[in-house]
């Protein structure tokens, strides 16, 4: 199975910069913030963002990580401005699943704990 990025190198992204700029288009869409934005909520430095997710908030960026590789390998989209576009509809997909498990919970499913 293709991992995320390998899908985006196929499909013209070659920088580091893009990787981080694509990833955060991912979190930005489902959570509402970018990567450093959600550290900083959960007051981490350099400590690895997803090792300090609850299990719900890792399912939800999974989600969205593998909606956007299943989007990128059907709709091939090439260059970093087509693959934005793609990166928010992946990200997308795991915001409405957190918007219905939230409404059913009544809270929100993100935490400022590490």
């Amino acid at each position: 199975m293709l991992k995320l990025t390998d899908v985006w190198k196929e499909n013209g992204i070659k920088q580091n910069y893009e990787y981080a700029i694509l990833t955060n288009e991912i979190y930005q869409s489902w959570s509402g913030m970018k990567a450093s934005e959600y550290k900083d909520y959960k007051n981490i430095r350099k400590e690895s963002l997803r090792d300090n997710m609850t299990d719900i908030e890792v399912a939800l960026t999974d989600l969205g990580e593998i909606a956007t590789r299943e989007l990128v390998k059907e709709h091939r989209p090439y260059g970093l401005k087509a693959n934005r576009e793609v990166a928010k509809m992946g990200g997308h997909t795991a915001k409405v699943a957190r918007e219905d498990l939230e409404k059913n919970l009544g809270k929100t499913v993100i935490s400022n704990s590490k």
